[in-house]
């Protein structure tokens, strides 16, 4: 594969990106749910190529298209490699140029809500294995590792589901990173529709605490922009461009980050090696991806204990990490395999109704029981977040509770640096597979249902008591984020 095939690929790609965003731009149902432009994108480059365009001109008596629909076949090679590569440098910024706040800062702000999204995640798995040992593999004859594909897509989203595609290769299951992509397209679509649905139902019937009243949004932010008074500063320089542009400068750190992860992997495997445990393949079947997001936090404390932490921006970053999800996304959905989805469609359909049903079950059951105040406000972007991606939660915060007058924003950023590392694309989630593999689905299912249990009990019995999980802080300006929901960037800690 020529230098210039990889060129033309990423030059098609900003193209088929583009046309996403004139699509949010001009069609009102796009923008009524939020949808954002990559996700347009992808399937924009999905229609676009063999597996639609190809197959229509075949019936049409014509092979021009068979290949590689519009693209080629190069350019859905090179398409199909980047979400396993782009995911690392996501992973690698979510920890830099965040202050890492201490133990105790966390437990008082972020404790409800840690419990709220581990029910999350750990009752994702619950749902999934068993489903897998009740239904999946006794009746359809799945595969044991299905029963990770509802964490992985809903609470991991689109990036996890690309990081997680050669742990699938590896153990012989390729068809698993077709599914989880298109699990956590339903899940991040139906995440948005539901949490809109249940935002608009929570203000008609006075369960919400800061917005009592239904708005509507304006024009700007339906289509995902910015009126020339709302525009700022995406990010500080924080390097004199003399002497090396500030971009280059983080995206150095970023490389750091992800080389920090490629020795840890390395290590790893020498300790197989070492204790002749290979067979098991548990530690070297780690993806790069979550080692990445290690090295980031290990970056980040390097540079505070140098007094060097202000070279990095945390918007900056922010960027990066934007940047390279939004083409993570639309290259993982332009490649997702139809004929994988189609030949396991009833257990897709299962694991997709069993994980929605979950998520609902956690926001409307579970969350008013243990988060004592600003319950909506606090707990629908954890629903958005297992959903999809962090960007989702955000969007429906920002529509329950615009100018930041409650603390959710606060507390769900204190969570997402604990609850990050492990799951939703977190170490968790990265032995999930081998762990199946090497023992089968009931000890993860043991696990994760004891785990599922605890949340639920800590969340009722502890936090929902008394006076531990409210937060007593002063009123902080809005700052300047964007609500447009255009972006699926999905940033640890807001």
């Amino acid at each position: 594969m020529s230098p210039n095939a990889i060129g033309l690929a990423f030059v098609l790609l900003g193209i088929v990106l583009l046309l996403g965003k004139i699509a949010r731009i001009r069609w009102k149902w796009t923008q009524k749910l939020f949808l954002p432009s990559s996700i347009l994108a992808g399937f924009f480059g999905l229609l676009l190529g063999p597996q639609v365009l190809g197959a229509i001109a075949s019936k049409l008596g014509t092979d021009m298209f068979a290949e590689g629909g519009l693209f080629g076949d190069t350019t859905l090679e090179v398409w199909g490699k980047l979400p396993g590569l782009l995911i690392s440098v996501v992973f690698a910024t979510l920890f830099l140029g965040q202050k890492l706040p201490k133990a105790k800062e966390v437990v008082n702000l972020a404790g409800p809500q840690l419990s709220v999204g581990v029910a999350f995640a750990s009752g994702q798995y619950v749902v999934g294995l068993l489903l897998v040992v009740a239904v999946l593999v006794p009746v359809f004859g799945m595969s044991p590792f299905a029963g990770s594909l509802i964490e992985i897509g809903f609470e991991g989203g689109h990036g996890t589901a690309g990081g997680m595609q050669p742990v699938f290769e590896k153990f012989g299951w390729k068809e698993g990173y077709d599914l989880s992509v298109a699990v956590a397209t339903v899940g991040l679509l139906s995440g948005i529709i539901l949490g809109v649905a249940v935002i608009n139902w929570a203000i008609r019937t006075g369960r919400t605490e800061v917005v009592t009243e239904v708005k509507e949004r304006s024009l700007e932010e339906q289509r995902g922009l910015f009126r020339r008074d709302e525009q700022y500063v995406a990010a500080k320089m924080t390097a004199r461009p003399s002497s090396i542009e500030p971009l280059s400068l983080h995206f150095a750190f970023v490389a750091l980050a992800i080389g920090a992860g490629i020795v840890m992997l390395e290590i790893l495997k020498w300790v197989e090696k070492l204790f002749h445990i290979e067979d098991v393949g548990l530690l070297s079947s780690i993806p790069l991806f979550p080692l990445a997001m290690i090295g980031g936090i290990i970056v980040q404390q390097l540079l505070k204990a140098t007094n060097h932490e202000h070279l990095i921006d945390q918007n900056m970053m922010l960027r990066i990490q934007g940047f390279a999800l939004d083409l993570l996304i639309t290259s993982a959905l332009a490649t997702i395999s139809i004929k994988a989805i189609a030949n396991n469609f009833v257990p897709f359909l299962l694991l997709c109704i069993g994980g929605i049903l979950l998520n609902m079950f956690i926001l409307l059951w579970f969350v008013p029981r243990t988060i004592p105040e600003y319950w909506l406000e606090r707990g629908i972007g954890d629903f958005g977040q297992s959903m999809g991606v962090t960007a989702t939660g955000l969007i429906l915060m920002r529509i329950v509770d615009p100018e930041n007058d409650s603390p959710a924003f606060e507390a769900f950023g204190y969570k997402q640096m604990v609850f990050e590392p492990f799951f939703g694309g977190g170490l968790i989630t990265a032995m999930s597979i081998p762990i199946i593999s090497a023992w089968g689905p009931t000890p993860l299912l043991l696990i994760m249902l004891a785990l599922f249990i605890f949340s639920l009990v800590t969340g009722i019995f502890y936090w929902g008591k008394g006076d531990r999980g409210r937060i007593r802080r002063e009123p902080t300006p809005t700052g300047a984020q964007p609500a447009s929901g255009d972006s699926a960037s999905s940033p640890a800690a807001f």
